[in-house]
Protein backbone atom coordinates (compact mmCIF):
# COMPACT_ATOMS: atom_id res chain seq x y z
CA UNK A 1 0.00 0.00 0.00
CA UNK A 2 2.56 2.38 0.68
CA UNK A 3 4.87 1.75 -2.56
CA UNK A 4 1.58 1.77 -4.41
CA UNK A 5 0.59 5.64 -3.27
CA UNK A 6 4.51 6.40 -3.52
CA UNK A 7 4.43 5.70 -6.95
CA UNK A 8 0.81 7.33 -7.60
CA UNK A 9 2.07 10.43 -6.28
CA UNK A 10 5.46 10.06 -8.00
CA UNK A 11 3.75 9.48 -11.35
CA UNK A 12 1.73 12.57 -11.07
CA UNK A 13 4.78 14.94 -10.29
CA UNK A 14 6.35 13.43 -12.64
CA UNK A 15 3.68 14.57 -15.24
CA UNK A 16 3.65 17.98 -13.98
CA UNK A 17 7.46 18.14 -14.65
CA UNK A 18 7.07 17.18 -17.91
CA UNK A 19 4.32 19.36 -19.00
CA UNK A 20 6.40 21.98 -17.60
CA UNK A 21 10.35 21.43 -17.38
CA UNK A 22 10.81 24.46 -14.93
CA UNK A 23 8.90 22.77 -12.14
CA UNK A 24 12.60 21.15 -10.77
CA UNK A 25 10.60 20.72 -7.41
CA UNK A 26 8.29 18.19 -8.91
CA UNK A 27 10.93 16.06 -10.20
CA UNK A 28 13.11 15.82 -7.21
CA UNK A 29 9.90 14.64 -5.12
CA UNK A 30 8.94 12.32 -7.79
CA UNK A 31 12.18 11.05 -7.09
CA UNK A 32 11.84 10.95 -3.46
CA UNK A 33 8.27 9.18 -3.58
CA UNK A 34 9.91 6.42 -6.29
CA UNK A 35 12.83 5.95 -3.85
CA UNK A 36 9.80 5.23 -0.84
CA UNK A 37 8.02 2.79 -3.01
CA UNK A 38 11.50 1.06 -3.82
CA UNK A 39 12.52 0.91 -0.10
CA UNK A 40 8.71 -0.41 0.61
CA UNK A 41 9.04 -3.42 -1.69
CA UNK A 42 12.77 -4.22 -0.23
CA UNK A 43 11.10 -3.69 3.52
CA UNK A 44 8.58 -6.14 2.33
CA UNK A 45 11.70 -8.64 0.99
CA UNK A 46 13.15 -8.68 4.66
CA UNK A 47 9.73 -9.25 6.68
CA UNK A 48 9.22 -12.18 4.43
CA UNK A 49 12.84 -13.43 3.53
CA UNK A 50 13.59 -17.29 3.90
CA UNK A 51 17.68 -17.15 4.70
CA UNK A 52 19.40 -14.63 6.60
CA UNK A 53 21.25 -14.40 2.98
CA UNK A 54 17.94 -12.86 1.88
CA UNK A 55 17.20 -10.92 4.61
CA UNK A 56 20.93 -9.44 3.97
CA UNK A 57 20.80 -8.83 0.35
CA UNK A 58 17.48 -7.01 0.44
CA UNK A 59 18.89 -4.60 3.50
CA UNK A 60 22.09 -3.73 1.08
CA UNK A 61 20.01 -3.14 -1.56
CA UNK A 62 17.06 -1.00 0.65
CA UNK A 63 20.58 1.37 1.46
CA UNK A 64 20.28 2.69 -2.92
CA UNK A 65 16.53 3.26 -2.19
CA UNK A 66 17.46 5.24 1.06
CA UNK A 67 19.99 7.60 -1.14
CA UNK A 68 17.41 8.13 -3.94
CA UNK A 69 14.89 9.30 -0.80
CA UNK A 70 17.94 11.50 0.68
CA UNK A 71 19.62 13.02 -1.68
CA UNK A 72 16.47 14.97 -3.85
CA UNK A 73 14.97 15.67 -0.74
CA UNK A 74 17.55 17.98 -0.13
CA UNK A 75 17.75 19.21 -3.27
CA UNK A 76 13.41 19.51 -2.99
CA UNK A 77 13.87 21.37 0.60
CA UNK A 78 16.57 23.87 -1.19
CA UNK A 79 14.25 24.37 -3.98
CA UNK A 80 10.80 24.51 -2.66
CA UNK A 81 11.79 26.38 0.86
CA UNK A 82 14.54 28.95 -0.65
CA UNK A 83 16.14 28.22 2.52
CA UNK A 84 18.71 25.93 4.58
CA UNK A 85 22.62 26.37 5.15
CA UNK A 86 24.19 25.26 1.57
CA UNK A 87 26.94 23.71 3.60
CA UNK A 88 24.70 21.36 6.13
CA UNK A 89 23.12 20.30 2.45
CA UNK A 90 26.34 18.98 0.83
CA UNK A 91 27.56 17.63 4.24
CA UNK A 92 24.34 15.29 4.29
CA UNK A 93 24.30 14.56 0.46
CA UNK A 94 27.75 13.66 1.41
CA UNK A 95 27.37 11.26 4.52
CA UNK A 96 24.45 9.26 2.78
CA UNK A 97 26.71 8.72 -0.64
CA UNK A 98 29.47 7.58 1.96
CA UNK A 99 27.06 5.41 3.68
CA UNK A 100 26.22 3.52 0.46
CA UNK A 101 29.51 3.07 -0.55
CA UNK A 102 30.56 1.41 3.18
CA UNK A 103 27.25 -0.52 2.30
CA UNK A 104 28.86 -2.21 0.07
CA UNK A 105 32.24 -2.20 0.98
CA UNK A 106 31.74 -3.37 4.72
CA UNK A 107 30.48 -6.22 6.08
CA UNK A 108 27.14 -8.27 4.24
CA UNK A 109 25.36 -4.87 4.63
CA UNK A 110 25.90 -1.22 6.14
CA UNK A 111 23.91 -2.47 9.52
CA UNK A 112 25.44 -6.21 9.68
CA UNK A 113 28.89 -7.63 9.57
CA UNK A 114 26.68 -10.70 9.22
CA UNK A 115 23.43 -11.95 9.68
CA UNK A 116 23.25 -14.14 12.10
CA UNK A 117 19.87 -16.34 11.96
CA UNK A 118 15.93 -14.77 11.50
CA UNK A 119 13.23 -14.77 14.15
CA UNK A 120 9.96 -15.15 13.11
CA UNK A 121 7.56 -12.57 14.99
CA UNK A 122 4.22 -11.64 14.47
CA UNK A 123 3.19 -8.40 13.05
CA UNK A 124 -1.23 -7.37 12.52
CA UNK A 125 -1.10 -11.34 12.98
CA UNK A 126 0.69 -12.41 9.84
CA UNK A 127 4.11 -14.13 10.29
CA UNK A 128 7.31 -11.81 9.42
CA UNK A 129 10.91 -12.36 10.50
CA UNK A 130 13.56 -10.30 11.85
CA UNK A 131 17.45 -10.61 11.50
CA UNK A 132 19.86 -11.52 14.64
CA UNK A 133 23.56 -10.31 13.49
CA UNK A 134 26.23 -8.53 14.48
CA UNK A 135 25.86 -4.73 14.17
CA UNK A 136 28.18 -3.30 11.85
CA UNK A 137 29.96 -0.28 13.42
CA UNK A 138 29.93 1.70 10.78
CA UNK A 139 26.50 2.26 10.67
CA UNK A 140 26.96 5.37 12.40
CA UNK A 141 27.69 6.64 9.52
CA UNK A 142 23.89 6.72 8.80
CA UNK A 143 22.87 8.05 11.98
CA UNK A 144 25.21 11.14 11.74
CA UNK A 145 23.27 11.45 7.89
CA UNK A 146 19.72 11.26 9.77
CA UNK A 147 20.85 13.69 12.62
CA UNK A 148 22.61 16.34 10.03
CA UNK A 149 19.25 15.84 7.52
CA UNK A 150 17.47 16.58 10.54
CA UNK A 151 19.42 19.56 11.23
CA UNK A 152 19.37 20.89 7.79
CA UNK A 153 15.37 20.54 7.93
CA UNK A 154 15.25 22.65 11.21
CA UNK A 155 17.48 25.48 9.94
CA UNK A 156 15.46 25.72 6.46
CA UNK A 157 12.28 25.24 8.48
CA UNK A 158 13.14 27.96 11.28
CA UNK A 159 14.24 30.13 7.87
CA UNK A 160 10.87 30.10 6.24
CA UNK A 161 8.90 30.76 9.96
CA UNK A 162 10.94 34.15 10.23
CA UNK A 163 10.02 34.96 6.39
CA UNK A 164 6.02 34.77 7.75
CA UNK A 165 5.16 31.39 5.71
CA UNK A 166 4.12 29.55 9.21
CA UNK A 167 1.90 27.31 6.89
CA UNK A 168 4.49 26.61 4.68
CA UNK A 169 7.29 25.53 7.73
CA UNK A 170 4.90 23.38 9.89
CA UNK A 171 3.84 20.97 6.59
CA UNK A 172 6.55 20.52 4.82
CA UNK A 173 9.40 21.33 7.22
CA UNK A 174 7.76 20.24 10.63
CA UNK A 175 6.43 16.93 8.71
CA UNK A 176 9.98 15.73 7.64
CA UNK A 177 11.74 16.67 11.02
CA UNK A 178 8.88 14.77 12.70
CA UNK A 179 8.86 11.76 10.59
CA UNK A 180 12.86 11.56 9.98
CA UNK A 181 12.83 11.46 13.67
CA UNK A 182 10.99 8.61 13.96
CA UNK A 183 13.08 6.77 11.39
CA UNK A 184 15.78 7.78 13.00
CA UNK A 185 14.87 6.35 16.73
CA UNK A 186 13.34 3.08 14.76
CA UNK A 187 16.70 1.39 12.96
CA UNK A 188 19.25 2.86 16.19
CA UNK A 189 17.04 0.77 18.64
CA UNK A 190 16.62 -2.23 16.05
CA UNK A 191 19.98 -2.46 13.96
CA UNK A 192 22.09 -1.76 17.29
CA UNK A 193 19.18 -4.91 19.05
CA UNK A 194 17.87 -2.51 21.89
CA UNK A 195 13.91 -3.97 20.39
CA UNK A 196 13.00 -6.90 18.53
CA UNK A 197 10.64 -5.85 15.65
CA UNK A 198 10.01 -5.69 11.69
CA UNK A 199 11.50 -2.57 10.06
CA UNK A 200 8.46 -0.71 9.24
CA UNK A 201 10.54 3.28 7.74
CA UNK A 202 8.25 2.84 5.11
CA UNK A 203 5.29 4.31 7.14
CA UNK A 204 7.53 7.29 8.35
CA UNK A 205 8.86 7.55 4.61
CA UNK A 206 5.43 7.35 3.24
CA UNK A 207 3.71 10.25 6.40
CA UNK A 208 6.84 12.15 4.97
CA UNK A 209 6.16 11.91 1.18
CA UNK A 210 2.05 12.67 1.66
CA UNK A 211 3.32 16.09 3.58
CA UNK A 212 4.76 17.06 0.61
CA UNK A 213 2.45 15.89 -1.81
CA UNK A 214 0.39 17.98 0.07
CA UNK A 215 2.01 20.77 0.25
CA UNK A 216 2.35 21.03 -3.84
CA UNK A 217 -1.44 19.50 -4.47
CA UNK A 218 -1.87 23.14 -2.73
CA UNK A 219 0.47 24.56 -5.31
CA UNK A 220 -1.74 23.02 -8.18
CA UNK A 221 -4.63 24.11 -7.03
CA UNK A 222 -3.71 27.69 -6.47
CA UNK A 223 -2.12 27.23 -9.78
CA UNK A 224 -5.44 25.92 -11.27
CA UNK A 225 -6.95 29.01 -9.25
CA UNK A 226 -4.75 31.66 -10.99
CA UNK A 227 -5.44 29.86 -14.27
CA UNK A 228 -9.13 30.52 -14.44
CA UNK A 229 -8.99 33.99 -13.32
CA UNK A 230 -6.03 34.54 -16.31
CA UNK A 231 -8.59 33.03 -18.41
CA UNK A 232 -11.74 35.62 -16.78
CA UNK A 233 -9.06 38.38 -16.73
CA UNK A 234 -7.98 37.53 -20.71
CA UNK A 235 -11.66 37.22 -21.65
CA UNK A 236 -12.50 40.62 -20.18
CA UNK A 237 -9.63 42.10 -21.66
CA UNK A 238 -10.41 40.69 -25.42
CA UNK A 239 -13.88 42.53 -24.73
CA UNK A 240 -12.46 45.84 -23.52
CA UNK A 241 -9.72 45.90 -26.37
CA UNK A 242 -12.72 44.58 -29.30
CA UNK A 243 -14.82 47.64 -27.70
CA UNK A 244 -12.21 50.09 -28.17
CA UNK A 245 -10.97 48.97 -31.99
CA UNK A 246 -7.32 48.23 -30.39
CA UNK A 247 -5.24 45.59 -31.91
CA UNK A 248 -2.93 43.46 -29.93
CA UNK A 249 0.49 42.06 -31.42
CA UNK A 250 3.57 39.53 -30.54
CA UNK A 251 6.52 39.53 -31.68
CA UNK A 252 9.12 36.60 -31.17
CA UNK A 253 12.64 37.66 -32.40
CA UNK A 254 14.48 33.98 -31.72
CA UNK A 255 11.91 32.65 -34.46
CA UNK A 256 10.94 35.77 -36.34
CA UNK A 257 7.28 35.50 -36.06
CA UNK A 258 4.48 37.59 -35.24
CA UNK A 259 1.26 37.22 -33.57
CA UNK A 260 -1.60 39.70 -34.28
CA UNK A 261 -5.09 39.69 -32.80
CA UNK A 262 -7.99 39.46 -35.77
CA UNK A 263 -8.59 43.37 -35.13
CA UNK A 264 -5.10 43.99 -35.70
CA UNK A 265 -5.23 42.19 -38.74
CA UNK A 266 -7.90 43.99 -39.73
CA UNK A 267 -5.87 47.60 -39.17
CA UNK A 268 -3.03 46.36 -40.97
CA UNK A 269 -5.43 44.98 -43.84
CA UNK A 270 -4.54 41.30 -43.40
CA UNK A 271 -6.08 37.80 -43.28
CA UNK A 272 -6.86 35.96 -40.22
CA UNK A 273 -4.89 32.73 -42.02
CA UNK A 274 -1.97 35.17 -43.33
CA UNK A 275 1.50 33.91 -41.94
CA UNK A 276 3.46 37.52 -40.59
CA UNK A 277 6.75 38.64 -39.69
CA UNK A 278 8.12 41.70 -39.24
CA UNK A 279 9.37 42.50 -42.61
CA UNK A 280 6.36 41.69 -44.37
CA UNK A 281 3.78 43.99 -42.04
CA UNK A 282 6.93 46.86 -42.43
CA UNK A 283 5.67 46.78 -46.23
CA UNK A 284 2.29 48.44 -45.39
CA UNK A 285 4.12 50.96 -43.51
CA UNK A 286 3.63 54.14 -45.70
CA UNK A 287 7.32 54.59 -47.71
CA UNK A 288 8.08 57.76 -45.78
CA UNK A 289 7.27 56.28 -42.51
CA UNK A 290 9.53 52.99 -42.68
CA UNK A 291 12.56 54.35 -41.72
CA UNK A 292 10.85 56.03 -38.40
CA UNK A 293 9.27 53.00 -37.90
CA UNK A 294 12.51 50.71 -38.76
CA UNK A 295 14.62 53.39 -36.13
CA UNK A 296 11.80 53.05 -33.12
CA UNK A 297 11.92 49.58 -33.27
CA UNK A 298 15.84 49.16 -33.60
CA UNK A 299 16.15 51.65 -30.52
CA UNK A 300 13.56 50.00 -28.33
CA UNK A 301 15.10 46.08 -29.28
CA UNK A 302 18.82 47.09 -28.10
CA UNK A 303 17.50 49.55 -25.07
CA UNK A 304 15.21 46.90 -23.94
CA UNK A 305 12.61 49.83 -23.19
CA UNK A 306 9.36 51.10 -24.32
CA UNK A 307 8.50 52.85 -27.74
CA UNK A 308 5.44 54.97 -28.75
CA UNK A 309 5.43 56.09 -32.38
CA UNK A 310 2.42 57.40 -34.39
CA UNK A 311 2.99 56.20 -38.63
CA UNK A 312 1.20 55.78 -41.98
CA UNK A 313 0.16 52.45 -43.86
CA UNK A 314 -0.82 52.12 -47.17
CA UNK A 315 -3.07 49.59 -47.75
CA UNK A 316 -3.32 47.42 -51.23
CA UNK A 317 -6.61 49.24 -51.83
CA UNK A 318 -4.55 52.57 -51.79
CA UNK A 319 -5.76 53.59 -48.61
CA UNK A 320 -3.94 55.42 -46.00
CA UNK A 321 -4.49 54.82 -42.40
CA UNK A 322 -2.67 56.50 -39.27
CA UNK A 323 -1.88 53.85 -36.64
CA UNK A 324 -0.68 54.62 -32.58
CA UNK A 325 1.77 51.85 -31.75
CA UNK A 326 2.58 51.72 -27.96
CA UNK A 327 4.02 49.08 -26.47
CA UNK A 328 7.91 47.47 -25.30
CA UNK A 329 10.68 44.88 -25.76
CA UNK A 330 11.89 42.26 -23.22
CA UNK A 331 15.33 40.78 -23.17
CA UNK A 332 17.07 38.33 -21.21
CA UNK A 333 19.61 38.75 -18.19
CA UNK A 334 22.29 38.79 -21.05
CA UNK A 335 20.36 41.92 -22.76
CA UNK A 336 19.45 39.95 -25.35
CA UNK A 337 16.11 40.75 -27.16
CA UNK A 338 13.16 37.71 -27.05
CA UNK A 339 9.98 39.38 -27.43
CA UNK A 340 8.16 42.55 -28.41
CA UNK A 341 4.62 43.69 -27.19
CA UNK A 342 2.17 46.13 -28.55
CA UNK A 343 -1.22 47.45 -29.03
CA UNK A 344 -1.97 49.86 -32.05
CA UNK A 345 -4.63 51.85 -32.91
CA UNK A 346 -6.57 53.38 -35.60
CA UNK A 347 -6.15 57.66 -35.03
CA UNK A 348 -6.97 58.43 -39.12
CA UNK A 349 -10.21 60.12 -37.72
CA UNK A 350 -8.15 62.47 -35.02
CA UNK A 351 -5.59 62.81 -37.75
CA UNK A 352 -7.84 64.67 -39.75
CA UNK A 353 -9.34 66.32 -37.37
CA UNK A 354 -6.04 67.50 -36.19
CA UNK A 355 -5.15 68.77 -39.61
CA UNK A 356 -8.75 70.83 -40.20
CA UNK A 357 -8.14 71.93 -36.21
CA UNK A 358 -4.65 73.12 -37.20
CA UNK A 359 -5.98 74.86 -40.83
CA UNK A 360 -8.79 76.92 -38.60
CA UNK A 361 -6.61 78.45 -36.26
CA UNK A 362 -3.95 79.32 -39.69
CA UNK A 363 -6.96 81.34 -40.86
CA UNK A 364 -8.30 82.55 -37.23
CA UNK A 365 -4.50 83.89 -37.03
CA UNK A 366 -4.67 85.39 -40.37
CA UNK A 367 -7.96 86.74 -40.14
CA UNK A 368 -6.44 88.08 -36.12
CA UNK A 369 -3.62 89.66 -38.78
CA UNK A 370 -5.98 91.27 -41.23
CA UNK A 371 -8.14 92.48 -38.07
CA UNK A 372 -5.17 93.78 -36.63
CA UNK A 373 -3.84 95.99 -39.43
CA UNK A 374 -7.70 97.14 -39.78
CA UNK A 375 -7.08 98.80 -36.36
CA UNK A 376 -3.47 100.15 -37.57
CA UNK A 377 -4.44 101.32 -41.11
CA UNK A 378 -5.26 104.89 -40.51
CA UNK A 379 -1.86 105.37 -38.82
CA UNK A 380 0.40 102.86 -41.54
CA UNK A 381 -1.44 105.27 -43.86
CA UNK A 382 -0.20 108.33 -42.30
CA UNK A 383 3.43 106.81 -41.82
CA UNK A 384 3.66 106.00 -45.76
CA UNK A 385 1.81 109.67 -46.66
CA UNK A 386 4.78 111.16 -45.07
CA UNK A 387 7.72 109.66 -47.82
CA UNK A 388 4.72 109.60 -50.56
CA UNK A 389 4.61 113.39 -49.19
CA UNK A 390 8.15 114.00 -49.26
CA UNK A 391 9.01 112.03 -52.52
CA UNK A 392 6.23 114.61 -54.44
CA UNK A 393 7.67 117.79 -52.55
CA UNK A 394 11.84 116.91 -53.31
CA UNK A 395 10.79 115.95 -56.93
CA UNK A 396 9.23 119.24 -57.44
CA UNK A 397 11.73 120.85 -56.20
CA UNK A 398 14.27 118.75 -58.46
CA UNK A 399 12.29 120.26 -61.03
CA UNK A 400 12.31 123.52 -60.90
CA UNK A 401 16.23 123.16 -60.53
CA UNK A 402 16.24 121.59 -63.45
CA UNK A 403 14.34 124.44 -65.05
CA UNK A 404 17.37 126.78 -64.23
CA UNK A 405 19.47 127.38 -66.63
CA UNK A 406 22.74 126.17 -64.46
CA UNK A 407 21.24 123.55 -62.89
CA UNK A 408 23.01 123.15 -58.83
CA UNK A 409 23.57 119.65 -59.03
CA UNK A 410 25.08 118.73 -56.20
CA UNK A 411 21.47 120.13 -54.74
CA UNK A 412 19.95 117.49 -57.43
CA UNK A 413 22.10 114.73 -56.10
CA UNK A 414 21.19 115.13 -52.60
CA UNK A 415 17.60 115.83 -53.20
CA UNK A 416 17.31 111.90 -55.44
CA UNK A 417 19.26 110.50 -52.44
CA UNK A 418 16.70 111.83 -50.04
CA UNK A 419 13.93 110.26 -52.79
CA UNK A 420 15.60 107.14 -53.00
CA UNK A 421 15.52 107.17 -48.73
CA UNK A 422 12.01 108.18 -48.24
CA UNK A 423 11.16 105.04 -51.36
CA UNK A 424 13.00 102.83 -48.93
CA UNK A 425 11.29 103.99 -46.18
CA UNK A 426 7.58 103.66 -47.58
CA UNK A 427 8.65 100.19 -49.24
CA UNK A 428 9.47 99.14 -45.85
CA UNK A 429 6.55 99.65 -44.19
CA UNK A 430 4.68 97.90 -47.39
CA UNK A 431 6.50 94.71 -46.92
CA UNK A 432 6.09 94.25 -43.14
CA UNK A 433 2.46 95.09 -43.97
CA UNK A 434 2.38 91.89 -46.39
CA UNK A 435 4.44 89.68 -44.35
CA UNK A 436 2.57 89.86 -41.55
CA UNK A 437 -0.83 89.70 -43.54
CA UNK A 438 0.86 86.60 -45.33
CA UNK A 439 -0.83 82.95 -44.75
CA UNK A 440 2.18 80.49 -44.12
CA UNK A 441 2.85 77.58 -41.64
CA UNK A 442 4.81 77.79 -38.70
CA UNK A 443 8.35 77.55 -40.39
CA UNK A 444 10.60 77.42 -36.72
CA UNK A 445 14.26 79.04 -37.48
CA UNK A 446 16.74 81.19 -35.52
CA UNK A 447 15.47 84.64 -35.08
CA UNK A 448 16.91 88.05 -33.60
CA UNK A 449 14.88 89.15 -30.80
CA UNK A 450 15.64 92.63 -31.85
CA UNK A 451 15.12 92.08 -35.05
CA UNK A 452 11.37 90.85 -34.32
CA UNK A 453 10.49 93.35 -32.02
CA UNK A 454 12.10 96.39 -34.52
CA UNK A 455 9.95 95.18 -37.61
CA UNK A 456 6.69 95.23 -34.72
CA UNK A 457 7.61 98.77 -32.73
CA UNK A 458 8.28 99.84 -36.72
CA UNK A 459 4.42 98.96 -37.86
CA UNK A 460 3.19 100.69 -34.35
CA UNK A 461 4.71 103.66 -33.87
CA UNK A 462 2.96 105.42 -35.67
CA UNK A 463 -0.33 104.53 -34.22
CA UNK A 464 1.50 104.97 -30.94
CA UNK A 465 2.18 108.58 -31.97
CA UNK A 466 -1.64 108.95 -32.83
CA UNK A 467 -2.64 108.06 -29.36
CA UNK A 468 -0.02 109.78 -27.31
CA UNK A 469 1.42 106.83 -26.41
CA UNK A 470 5.61 106.32 -25.63
CA UNK A 471 6.37 103.59 -27.14
CA UNK A 472 10.00 101.96 -25.45
CA UNK A 473 12.21 99.10 -25.89
CA UNK A 474 15.10 97.41 -23.78
CA UNK A 475 16.85 94.56 -25.79
CA UNK A 476 20.28 93.55 -24.52
CA UNK A 477 22.42 92.71 -27.53
CA UNK A 478 24.13 89.57 -26.47
CA UNK A 479 21.03 88.28 -25.92
CA UNK A 480 20.95 84.72 -27.74
CA UNK A 481 18.75 83.60 -30.74
CA UNK A 482 15.10 81.94 -30.02
CA UNK A 483 13.66 79.19 -32.36
CA UNK A 484 10.65 80.18 -34.09
CA UNK A 485 8.47 81.57 -36.89
CA UNK A 486 9.09 85.08 -37.10
CA UNK A 487 5.27 86.14 -38.37
CA UNK A 488 3.91 84.28 -35.64
CA UNK A 489 5.65 85.83 -33.05
CA UNK A 490 5.56 89.08 -34.49
CA UNK A 491 1.54 88.72 -34.46
CA UNK A 492 2.17 87.80 -30.85
CA UNK A 493 3.90 90.54 -29.93
CA UNK A 494 1.38 93.29 -32.10
CA UNK A 495 -1.36 91.43 -30.11
CA UNK A 496 0.39 92.65 -26.93
CA UNK A 497 1.31 96.04 -27.81
CA UNK A 498 -1.85 96.93 -29.66
CA UNK A 499 -3.67 95.30 -26.23
CA UNK A 500 -1.16 98.10 -24.21
CA UNK A 501 -2.48 100.83 -26.41
CA UNK A 502 -5.94 100.20 -25.93
CA UNK A 503 -5.91 99.18 -22.05
CA UNK A 504 -4.20 103.16 -22.05
CA UNK A 505 -7.07 104.64 -23.49
CA UNK A 506 -9.07 106.96 -21.66
CA UNK A 507 -6.21 107.08 -19.14
CA UNK A 508 -5.15 110.65 -17.95
CA UNK A 509 -1.80 110.06 -16.75
CA UNK A 510 1.01 111.96 -18.14
CA UNK A 511 3.66 108.88 -18.48
CA UNK A 512 1.48 107.05 -20.87
CA UNK A 513 3.90 104.49 -22.16
CA UNK A 514 4.68 100.84 -23.06
CA UNK A 515 7.89 99.07 -22.48
CA UNK A 516 8.77 95.52 -24.42
CA UNK A 517 12.02 94.09 -22.81
CA UNK A 518 13.85 91.25 -23.45
CA UNK A 519 16.14 88.98 -20.97
CA UNK A 520 17.28 85.68 -20.20
CA UNK A 521 15.09 84.14 -17.53
CA UNK A 522 16.44 81.46 -14.59
CA UNK A 523 15.58 78.70 -16.89
CA UNK A 524 18.04 80.18 -20.01
CA UNK A 525 14.94 80.53 -21.98
CA UNK A 526 14.40 84.19 -23.66
CA UNK A 527 11.71 85.93 -21.66
CA UNK A 528 9.89 88.77 -23.51
CA UNK A 529 7.59 91.53 -21.49
CA UNK A 530 5.10 93.97 -22.52
CA UNK A 531 4.14 96.19 -19.74
CA UNK A 532 1.59 98.97 -19.86
CA UNK A 533 1.03 102.02 -17.48
CA UNK A 534 -2.44 101.58 -17.37
CA UNK A 535 -4.99 100.15 -15.02
CA UNK A 536 -3.97 96.42 -14.50
CA UNK A 537 -6.37 93.65 -15.02
CA UNK A 538 -9.14 93.31 -12.45
CA UNK A 539 -8.35 89.96 -10.13
CA UNK A 540 -11.45 88.01 -11.49
CA UNK A 541 -10.54 88.67 -15.14
CA UNK A 542 -6.69 87.56 -14.59
CA UNK A 543 -7.45 83.77 -14.95
CA UNK A 544 -9.27 84.05 -18.50
CA UNK A 545 -7.56 86.48 -20.47
CA UNK A 546 -6.31 84.06 -22.59
CA UNK A 547 -10.10 81.54 -22.74
CA UNK A 548 -10.89 81.65 -25.82
CA UNK A 549 -13.51 84.45 -27.06
CA UNK A 550 -13.24 86.18 -23.48
CA UNK A 551 -12.93 90.08 -23.85
CA UNK A 552 -13.44 92.93 -21.65
CA UNK A 553 -13.36 95.65 -25.09
CA UNK A 554 -16.90 96.19 -26.31
CA UNK A 555 -15.67 96.00 -29.78
CA UNK A 556 -13.43 92.91 -29.30
CA UNK A 557 -14.21 89.00 -30.40
CA UNK A 558 -11.57 87.76 -27.56
CA UNK A 559 -9.15 86.11 -30.50
CA UNK A 560 -6.20 87.63 -30.16
CA UNK A 561 -4.82 86.66 -27.01
CA UNK A 562 -6.47 83.15 -27.29
CA UNK A 563 -4.21 82.57 -30.60
CA UNK A 564 -1.08 84.46 -28.52
CA UNK A 565 -1.43 81.38 -26.26
CA UNK A 566 -1.53 78.89 -29.18
CA UNK A 567 1.20 80.11 -30.98
CA UNK A 568 3.41 80.29 -27.97
CA UNK A 569 2.44 77.03 -26.63
CA UNK A 570 3.19 75.70 -30.53
CA UNK A 571 6.64 76.87 -30.05
CA UNK A 572 7.07 74.81 -27.01
CA UNK A 573 6.88 78.08 -24.90
CA UNK A 574 4.50 79.86 -22.28
CA UNK A 575 2.71 82.84 -21.93
CA UNK A 576 1.21 84.20 -18.64
CA UNK A 577 -0.04 87.96 -17.89
CA UNK A 578 0.23 89.51 -14.44
CA UNK A 579 -0.39 92.98 -12.46
CA UNK A 580 2.23 95.30 -12.39
CA UNK A 581 2.70 96.33 -8.52
CA UNK A 582 3.32 99.93 -9.59
CA UNK A 583 -0.06 100.23 -11.88
CA UNK A 584 -0.67 98.64 -14.98
CA UNK A 585 -0.35 94.76 -16.61
CA UNK A 586 2.95 92.94 -18.07
CA UNK A 587 2.41 90.37 -20.18
CA UNK A 588 4.94 88.13 -20.92
CA UNK A 589 5.79 84.77 -22.73
CA UNK A 590 9.10 82.55 -23.11
CA UNK A 591 10.99 80.81 -25.77
CA UNK A 592 13.32 78.07 -26.26
CA UNK A 593 17.12 79.55 -26.86
CA UNK A 594 18.09 78.27 -30.45
CA UNK A 595 20.46 75.65 -30.13
CA UNK A 596 22.70 77.16 -32.47
CA UNK A 597 23.40 80.10 -30.59
CA UNK A 598 22.81 78.61 -26.26
CA UNK A 599 25.27 79.75 -24.33
CA UNK A 600 27.59 77.01 -22.76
Amino acid sequence: MAASASLTMAAMNLLIWWKQRSAWANLLFSLTATGVAAFAYFELSMMRAQTPADFAAALRWGHVAVWFIVVPLVGFLRLYLHAGRLWLAWAVCGTRTLALLLNFLTGQNLNYLEVVRLVPVSLLGEPVFVAQGVPNPWQVVAHVNVLLLIAYCADATLTVWRRGEHRKAVMVGGSIILFQSIAFVETFLVFWGFVRVPITLGLAFLGLVAAMAYELSREVLSAAQTARELRENEARMSLAVGAANLGLWIQDFTRNEVWASDTWRRLFGFASSDSLTFERVLLRVHPEDRELVERVMAEAKAGGGQYEMDFRLLLPNGDVRWIASRGGVECDARGKALTARGVSRDITATKKSEQESRLLRQEIAHAGRVSLMGQLASALAHEISQPLGAILRNAEAADLFMQQASPDLDEIRAILADIRADDKRAGMVIDRMRALLRRNELDARPLAVGEIVADVVGLTQADALARRVKLNTDISERLPQVRGDRVHLQQVLLNLIVNGMDALEGSSRQDRQIDVTARLNDTQMVEISVSDTGHGIPIDVLPHVFDPFYTTKATGMGIGLSMSRTIIEAHGGRIWAENDPRGGAIFRFALAVAEETAPS
